[in-house]
């Protein structure tokens, strides 16, 4: 009994204690780290009967901005004016105004509509290009400098590609290369470099349609190969067909550049080769028809 008493007699205390911190007017929080009484069914008990202290009602900042915004919420504003005009949030003015009917939207025009779709297209084509230039960095790093072999290699396959073949009916071994893309043209002039055939063995032509800029077109792949205009051949120009849907009619457009290499049916017998060992090696890495 003495010592259910002196159990008695401590909770008493602590009751004591906690009500007289209830008073000051300290928080349950408060009162629980004060006293370390942690567990809340044990406050509970010593806060029993105890109501909260009373605060004093301090004018809410908000109160102003609650009705300006239920005021243009009444004018037909939208949250997102709302939010502009008064700096709040939207959570805070659907609270304010959840009760105001929703205002009629008014139907945009054609014109507006058009607009809108015309802004948010152009900010997806810009991240869309930036994501594209941002590959292609990555993708040029990745390759690094080219030794002569790996040059060799590509060269092969660029000729075979895009370079003149011998036919069954047309017997006819030259070395004739064809392309309108700069960067071609620059990477197999280092490929016939690599394999040692001199700028004296080369001649080139351009082949342009009779409706673009030959003079300019002739100044920049000249330009492009470290020679003068005057040193190319004559100029193939292409008859004009208007019926013809072209779409390669811009300031950059330049034609075809054609580079012949004289003497060439030994060099072009040996390119014929070099591809069949590419695609014998291809073969022993496994099947070409199966991906």
């Amino acid at each position: 009994m003495a010592h259910a008493r002196r159990g008695y007699d401590d909770f008493e205390a602590l009751r004591e204690q906690a009500l007289s911190l209830r008073e000051a007017g300290l928080s349950r929080r408060r009162i629980r780290d004060r006293i370390q009484v942690h567990n809340n069914d044990i406050l509970n008990r010593l806060l029993e009967g105890e109501p909260p202290p009373d605060r004093p009602r301090h004018p809410r900042a908000k109160d102003d901005l609650r009705a300006r915004a239920r005021e243009l919420r009444l004018q037909g504003w939208t949250y997102d004016r709302i939010q502009l005009e008064l700096g709040c949030s939207k959570s805070s003015i659907s609270l304010w105004v959840r009760d105001l009917p929703t205002p009629e939207r008014r139907k945009r025009t054609r014109e507006e509509a058009s607009a809108i779709a015309k802004r948010g297209w152009e900010v997806t084509m810009r991240l869309r290009e930036e994501e594209r230039r941002r590959t292609k960095q990555a993708a040029t790093a990745e390759i690094g400098a080219l030794s002569d072999r790996e040059l060799f290699l590509l060269g092969v396959g660029l000729y075979w590609a895009e370079g003149s073949k011998t036919k069954p009916h047309l017997t006819q071994e030259r070395v004739t290369f064809i392309n309108s893309d700069p960067h071609m043209i620059e990477v197999y002039l280092a490929w016939l470099r690599l394999l040692g055939v001199t700028s004296d063995r080369l001649r080139l032509h351009v082949h342009i349609h009779e409706s673009g800029d030959v003079e300019g077109a002739e100044r920049f792949w000249a330009e492009l190969v470290g020679t003068d205009a005057t040193a190319l051949g004559k100029t193939y120009l292409k008859r004009h067909n208007p019926k013809t849907n072209r779409k390669n009619l811009g300031q950059d457009y330049r034609g075809c550049l054609v580079i012949r290499v004289l003497g060439s049916a030994e060099l072009y017998r040996r390119i014929e080769g070099w591809w069949y060992g590419i695609v014998l090696s291809a073969r022993e890495a496994g099947p070409l028809n199966r991906i």
